[in-house]
């Protein structure tokens, strides 16, 4: 029987007592039917899973003692991934999220293109990031992680290039007609900004802008690839050549 891993945002110290989050015990009273005095895991994303024990199932919700001091998870890849996703429609930018999440990805920055569709204002774009957040939380949950990364703000393409500065990092454009592919790569150091474009690609003018802030652009094969399937198969590509995908 699998694991169950809870996100808990709070300390986690030995025998101290917390209430889990709301979505939380309700998945775990209504959905996995568990019982006080059962075991789980719970983490805070500092790097550590804590078992705890379920102490009370109350209207006020599910609350559990910490059981352990915690014990370091070995689940991040030594090679540090951004992605930089055009944000895409509906359902597809969570499946982009969970998935990149699962294969290791560190950060997610949701860019606005010359060809994003999707139109976000102030409240609707606190609203989405909240959400997506959620989405990789569940994903480290699922995936065993005990550090979660984060979803940044959505930014315009120019004004986060602006804001790479220095970093010494790799910094990748998936781009078609590029003839780069990722085993020419040399990645001396661990770490890649990936950035995909939305349903229509990224236009000339975004191209343009990659190539002044030192992006490469780099192909995948004869096939164009969706904006759901093309960032996940490369960070694939990636962890398998650089990282912990064997």
């Amino acid at each position: 029987m699998r694991d169950t891993r809870i996100y808990v945002p709070e300390t986690l110290a030995y025998e101290s007592i917390i209430d889990l989050p709301t979505s939380s015990a309700e998945h775990l009273v209504r959905v996995l039917r568990m019982q006080v005095s059962q075991s789980l895991t719970v983490f805070n994303g500092d790097g550590r899973d804590h078992a705890a024990e379920i102490v009370r199932i109350d209207k006020r919700g599910v609350a559990v003692r910490i059981t352990s001091a915690g014990v370091a998870i070995s689940a991040e890849s030594p090679l540090r991934i951004a992605l930089a996703q055009g944000i895409a429609r509906g359902e597809k930018m969570d499946w982009i999220v969970q998935k990149a999440t699962e294969l290791g990805v560190h950060l997610i920055v949701p860019v606005i293109t010359e060809r994003t569709e999707v139109k976000l204002d102030t409240d609707r774009a606190q609203r989405r990031v909240a959400h997506w957040q959620a989405v990789v939380i569940s994903a480290c949950e699922q995936s065993g992680r005990a550090v979660v990364p984060v979803v940044a703000p959505p930014v315009k393409l120019a004004d986060w290039c602006a804001r790479l500065g220095d970093d010494t990092g790799l910094r990748l454009s998936l781009n078609p007609q590029s003839t780069l592919v990722p085993r020419e790569l040399d990645l001396a150091v661990l770490s890649a900004t990936l950035i995909v474009g939305p349903e229509g690609g990224l236009a000339k003018n975004d191209l343009a802008l990659l190539a002044q802030a030192g992006f490469r652009g780099m192909r995948l094969g004869p096939r164009i690839l969706r904006t759901e399937t093309a960032g996940i198969a490369a960070i694939t590509a990636l962890q398998t050549l650089f990282g912990d995908l064997e």
